[in-house]
């Protein structure tokens, strides 16, 4: 079998402020801080290359034109505004660009934008100008009134606040030219214009009404053409791609539906899928095995948690909080329900990022979860709770934290639910507790969405509202000095880390899994992958 995987990955802290222009096909910015260009400071080396040695495209085309992507989830949304889940964003990528794009080095990269320019006099302002030529997916150019109109709409979209609203203003200089103004000086603007949220759509198509979510024209490598709802969702190569040097080289892409892990892994085996997203661990080592599968795994920024509602009670007692976090081995969670393929974390943000701090943490200890519950004043015999799980290997993560929890006197059941209408019911609130997960490529990016109480009913799951929290995040945020930014960020982590306003519990390891003869296959430690540069080899 051939595998390619990364031992050791130091993560860096992508997305800052980036002083001067950007400029070029798919460059990187001029300047930009020093952490944004440095391994974290984790302990370990900086990683080799993911990219399997089969990554040049091929001098001929390949015969085959179509491939089967298995996946776990269904996305909820085709928009690009309308939702903040993996799954969609995956969908995403496929058919919309933004100004910017996240890079397998977590940096943010020109995409639409043929420049970005901060204004040499005014810290609120960056000149945008747009790459020419453009075309949506209807055949129209992609022009500035098209920009404005999709940044303005997805300002007010709740699912994706937290990354739409650093932009207060969109002014049209010409048809190739606009002006993003920001309310404070911004350390997030260009990671944030990485995201789905701020993706463009034709501005003709938002004036009459289209449902983007049937109908989901953007600028992307793949127009969409079919969704069987619960069965799979069918994609096309778009000939007509901005970026030719990046244009699809599989015609025919449909994503399978396939909720069960060790079935996404059979229908690998027995060629029914080219390509598996969600590897199940259990499947690993058998696949490993197979001389016509290759395995990828990357250290990632996944943080996975216990998602508590701090609303309600029991949870809205900080020290029934820190008794929880103190019961739960993690340690016996990755080994038993990952199989090991993942690191226990005790920080409330996800490792690796400059502004992680480790102050104030809750180790494994269940005397000490005793002696918290009992200054809580919470009898264990009247606490009794649900936790939603929406996929397989969540539930076996809290069939183990189930069993620790009894230890200190402490029932907790097990729900199972579907991906959307778990994502649902936990944006709104109506849920005790899940097994949660966030992934992002910055630090800053992480707690504007998990802890900032401007995302809740968003992606502030936990509904966390701590004013001296969003102060600092905010203060953050508006910080173009590294060093002062990154006190600030360890400042609010130890904040967190004492509040406990989630369980933190594993940061998860990156796998996929496809047939051998894929080649350009390279995914970034936050999960981005580029299916468009995916090709047969053969």
């Amino acid at each position: 079998m051939k595998k390619s995987k990364i031992n050791i990955f130091a993560l860096a802290l992508a997305g800052a402020l980036v002083v001067g222009s950007l400029a070029g096909c798919g460059s990187k910015a001029a300047e930009t801080p020093a952490e944004s260009q440095k391994p974290a400071e984790s302990g370990a080396p900086a990683a080799e290359s993911s990219k399997p040695e089969e990554s040049k495209t091929p001098a001929a085309a390949p015969a085959k034109d179509s491939i089967i992507i298995a996946t776990e989830n269904e996305t909820p949304s085709l928009t690009v505004e309308g939702h903040n889940a993996v799954a969609g964003d995956y969908m995403n990528r496929l058919t919309h660009n933004g100004l910017m794009k996240t890079g397998m080095d977590l940096e943010p990269e020109l995409d639409l934008a043929e420049s970005i320019e901060a204004d040499a006099n005014d810290p609120l302002i960056w000149h945008v100008k747009l790459r020419e030529g453009v075309k949506f997916h209807d055949g129209t150019e992609m022009k500035a009134e098209d920009v404005k109109a999709s940044l303005d709409q997805a300002r007010v979209a709740p699912q994706v606040a937290q990354y739409t609203k650093t932009v207060t203003e969109v002014t049209i200089v010409d048809d190739y030219n606009i002006d993003l103004h920001t309310a404070t000086p911004s350390a997030t603007l260009l990671s944030d214009l990485t995201h789905h949220g701020n993706y463009i759509y034709p501005k003709a198509l938002i004036d009459s009404g289209n449902d983007f979510n049937a109908n989901p024209i953007g600028t992307g490598p793949y127009k969409f053409k079919e969704w069987v709802f619960g069965d799979k969702l069918v994609f096309e190569a778009f000939d007509e791609y901005f970026n030719q040097d990046e244009k699809a080289a599989i015609k025919n892409m449909t994503w399978q539906v396939i909720p069960e892990g060790s079935s996404r892994s059979i229908a690998l085996e027995t060629g029914d899928a080219d390509f598996v997203v969600e590897v199940a661990t259990t499947d690993l080592p058998r696949l490993e095995a197979n001389p016509d599968i290759t395995v990828l795994m990357v250290p990632g920024t996944s943080h996975n948690f216990l998602m508590i509602n701090n609303e309600r009670a029991p949870f809205d007692n900080q020290l029934f909080r820190k008794a929880l976090d103190s019961a739960i081995d993690k340690e016996s969670v990755v080994m038993g329900a990952l199989d090991g393929l993942a690191d226990p974390v005790y920080t409330q943000v996800p490792m690796g990022f400059k502004g992680t701090s480790e102050e104030n943490i809750n180790s494994y200890d269940v005397e000490k979860a005793k002696q918290y519950l009992a200054e809580s004043g919470i009898d264990p015999a009247s606490v009794s709770f649900s936790v939603i799980c929406s996929n397989d290997q969540k539930a076996r993560c809290a069939e183990i934290i189930q069993a620790n929890l009894l230890e200190i006197g402490i029932k907790m059941d097990i729900e199972r639910m579907d991906l959307a209408t778990y994502l649902d019911v936990t944006a709104k609130g109506d849920y005790d507790a899940s097994i949660g997960g966030y992934t992002s490529s910055t630090l800053l990016a992480y707690l504007n969405g998990v802890f900032h109480s401007k995302s809740i009913n968003a992606s502030n799951k936990t509904r966390t509202n701590i004013p001296e929290v969003d102060a600092l995040i905010d203060k953050a945020s508006a910080t173009i000095d590294e060093a002062e930014r990154i006190g600030y960020l360890e400042e609010v982590t130890a904040l967190l880390n004492d509040n406990t306003p989630q369980i933190p519990v594993y940061q998860d390891t990156v796998k996929r899994a496809y047939n051998a003869k894929l080649g350009g296959v390279e995914v970034s430690a936050s999960g981005t992958l580029f299916f468009n540069k995916v090709f047969w080899t053969e």
